[in-house]
């Protein structure tokens, strides 16, 4: 077996799909855990972008099925994150708007993050150690902070968080470790990006937010194909068994062993 066939069998993703079939599998999936794990409902933080954006519709479908077959109130929760201003924060309104979510909460992590920065700073001057948090390390706060308010209201509202991890991130480890990779479930896991546009299209995701350039948010101009160096396009058709360029199966296999820990369990002995 291949490397690229030993991936693609780990991650699960299908050569190609059937949308409709995707899209009720997944929305049975979450209604079985909600019931099995006695909560009210799903929290999802709508970012703008398109992974968000389909998870929340597939959690929308999911608690208004429930609530219709069992007579109780099941919620979807829609929680905006901005540090500060950000700018495309409409979209995140425009996806809630799209799906009907009538609860949404914002929760601006900026002042958080910032206090977290500057007892890290501290730290590191008590140590000789005199510098500003590098840019991805501030940016790896971002996504933890984000999580932590994530968790704290599910506490408070008995719901399951859920995560917008899929196959084209797991292959590259694109994402960060408890971070946005802890969370209750993961609706989009076995699918690579090119499939979660097509949910997204299925699904009835705006338009505007359908056509962005895929980011992370975690500093400004930053975009996931920018920082990784190749396409989403070359990472899905290498995920569905396809022959991409040498150069680009080669840079996702390293980042995939490079990534090996945020897979795996946490090692002990």
């Amino acid at each position: 077996m291949s490397m690229q066939q030993e991936i693609i069998r780990k991650l699960g993703v299908k050569p190609e799909i059937d949308v409709q079939e995707e899209i009720r599998k997944r929305v049975d999936f979450l209604k079985d855990y909600v019931l099995k794990s006695g909560t009210t409902g799903l929290l999802i933080a709508i970012s703008g972008g398109i992974d968000s954006a389909v998870a929340a519709g597939l959690c929308k479908l999911a608690t208004d099925e429930l609530s219709k077959e069992s007579g109780k109130d099941y919620m979807t929760l829609g929680v905006f994150q901005p540090y500060g201003e950000q700018v495309d924060i409409a979209h995140s309104y425009e996806v809630a708007d799209a799906f009907n979510l009538k609860h949404r909460i914002e929760t601006n992590i900026e002042e958080a993050v910032n206090e977290i920065a500057l007892e890290v700073e501290h730290g590191l001057k008590s140590i000789g150690m005199s510098r500003h948090l590098s840019r991805g390390g501030k940016g790896n706060v971002k996504a933890r902070t984000r999580m932590v308010a994530q968790y704290a209201l599910a506490f408070e509202l008995n719901l399951l968080v859920v995560g917008t991890d899929h196959a084209s991130e797991a292959i590259t480890g694109f994402y960060t470790k408890w971070g946005d990779g802890a969370v209750d479930i993961t609706p989009l896991s076995t699918l690579n990006k090119r499939q979660v546009r097509q949910l997204a299209a299925a699904l009835g995701v705006p338009e505007s937010v359908q056509g962005k350039a895929p980011t992370a948010g975690l500093w400004e101009g930053q975009t996931d194909e920018g920082e990784l160096g190749i396409t989403y396009d070359e990472n899905s058709a290498y995920l569905e068994g396809k022959t991409v360029s040498d150069a680009a199966s080669g840079k996702l296999e390293r980042q995939y062993l490079k990534t090996a820990h945020k897979r795996e369990p946490i090692p002990g002995i």
